[in-house]
This record gives C-alpha cells, sequence and structure tokens, in this order.
C-alpha cells in the first residue's frame, strides 16, 4: 500500500496518526485532541481546536518530505 502523497484537510487525525506515526508531536503542538476527537478531519478539528488548518497543514506536510 502506497502512502498518500501528502495530508489534507478531509484525512481524520486517525487516519494521518495511522499513516504518519511521527505527525503526533505535531497535532499536540496545534493542540488537536487525537484521542477523543481522532475521528474528526483535519479541517473540523482545526475548527474546533482553534489551530490554523494552513498552518497545521503546512507543518503536518512538511514531515512528509523527511
Amino acid at each position: 500500500m502506497s502512502l498518500p502523497a501528502k495530508i489534507t484537510k478531509e484525512m481524520t487525525v486517525n487516519q494521518v496518526l495511522k499513516l504518519y506515526p511521527a505527525t503526533i508531536g505535531i497535532l499536540n503542538q496545534f493542540n488537536i485532541d487525537s484521542c477523543c476527537g481522532g475521528n474528526r478531519n483535519l479541517e473540523q478539528a482545526s475548527k474546533e481546536d482553534k489551530a490554523v488548518l494552513e498552518d497545521l497543514l503546512s507543518k503536518l506536510n512538511s514531515t512528509l518530505s523527511r
């Protein structure tokens, strides 16, 4: 199974963590609830947890190129 080329706002928090476990630190930095709120998509999670979606996606995707 090949991994998606990038993380998108439609992906759920749980999908991101399953595919890219190293992103947990970034989600924590942005105060994204990955425990009880793991089934929300990133757009919804960022809105509810008061994170800037564009900054979150940029930081998450920067980890994929490493």
